[in-house]
Order: C-alpha cells, then structure tokens, then sequence
C-alpha cells in the first residue's frame, strides 16, 4: 500500500479539486439562507453529505465492475479524466473568449440541494472511479474518510465566504481553470499508477 501521507493529500487534492466548483454553488446557497431563510442549513449540510456519498457510492460500484478489465488495460481509464479535462479546458478557453459567464442556481429545500450537488458533481465520478479502481480497499477507506471530513468542512467555507466577496469572486474566475488542470493531473495519475509513464 502507498504511504498513508501520499494517499491522505492525494485524497485531499482529488476532493478539493473535483469540487471547487460546488464552493461557489455552497455560497451561493448561503446566500439565498440568509437573504430569505431557505434553504436551512441543515438542509445545506445534509443535502452535500447525501450528494457526494451517492457519487462516490456510483463511482466504488463503477471502479468494482471496472476490476474486470485486465491489469495491461487499465492505463485506459486514466483517458477519461484526461479527455473530461480537455473538454473542460476547451470550455473555459471559449467561455473566456466571448465573455460568458456561468450562472449557479439556488434550491430552496433538501431534494433541491441534493439534486444540486449530484448534478453539479457529476463529472466526479469520471474522476473518482479510476482512482477507486487503482487502489488498494485499505487506499480507498482512508480516501473517502478524507472525503467525509472534507464535505463539513466545505460546508464552512461556503458559510464563511458569503462576507468575503473577494474569495468567491476569485473562485468563480479560476475555477473554470482549477477544474481542467485537476481532471487532466488524475489521468496522468491514473497512467503513473498503471505503470505506464515508466517512473
């Protein structure tokens, strides 16, 4: 198995990285909290632990069927996040060309926020499923145990940036950035894992 240290800040990074998107979308709906009540916090908290535990849930029973492909073939999986990484990127470059912004929307109560989270971290599970499928059970425990920390604690840092405009103005222009470059860092990772880039 790797080194504790190596999988707890690689874990960190794939769900900080696969999710600075939903920081804004986490803001957001702090916002609308507090302008008229709804959605509750609670809702807030139970509706992103709902959410990401179904997307990992979907990406362990993807990276479980996915053990079936033999182990000379399963560099290949590293091309999906690498291609979602692109695509993302081509987006963004676009997006930046003509001015387009993106819009977050707001739900108003716990389905709303947990549709929300699953429809905005959808793409995660291009990104967790190769990892999932690369690790050892003991690599994949300790990675979605960094994962049950870290949604509390997203869930403050999206209470907290509603007064600090300047943070959620900065995510907002670079994480269209961020995502792409994480996306297309998880495949080169999955290529290292599968022996494929030689190192």
């Amino acid at each position: 198995m790797e080194p504790v240290f190596a999988i707890l800040t690689t874990a960190a990074g794939l769900f900080a990285g696969t999710n600075i998107d939903d920081m804004v979308v986490l803001a957001v709906l702090n916002v609308s909290r507090r302008a008229d009540g709804r959605p509750k916090a609670w809702q807030i908290w139970i509706g992103q632990a709902t959410g990401i535990a179904a997307l990992v849930l979907v990406s362990l029973l993807a990276a479980l069927g996915l053990r079936l492909i033999p182990a000379g073939w399963i560099w290949l999986l590293g091309l999906v996040p690498i291609s979602l990484g692109v695509r993302k990127l081509i987006i963004a470059i676009r997006a930046h060309a003509t001015g387009a912004t993106v819009s977050a929307a707001v739900a108003t109560g716990l389905p709303g926020v947990i549709g929300l989270t699953i429809a905005n971290g959808g793409d995660n599970i291009a990104a967790y499923t190769p990892v999932f499928a690369t690790r050892t059970p003991g690599a994949i425990a300790l990675t979605i145990g960094v994962f049950a920390i870290g949604v509390p604690l997203w869930c403050l840092a999206g209470s907290w940036l509603v007064s600090h405009h300047r943070i959620t103005g900065m995510i907002q222009r670079s994480g269209h950035w961020i995502v792409p470059a994480v996306f297309i860092t998880i495949g080169m990772y999955v290529f290292y894992k599968a022996g494929v880039l030689g190192l």
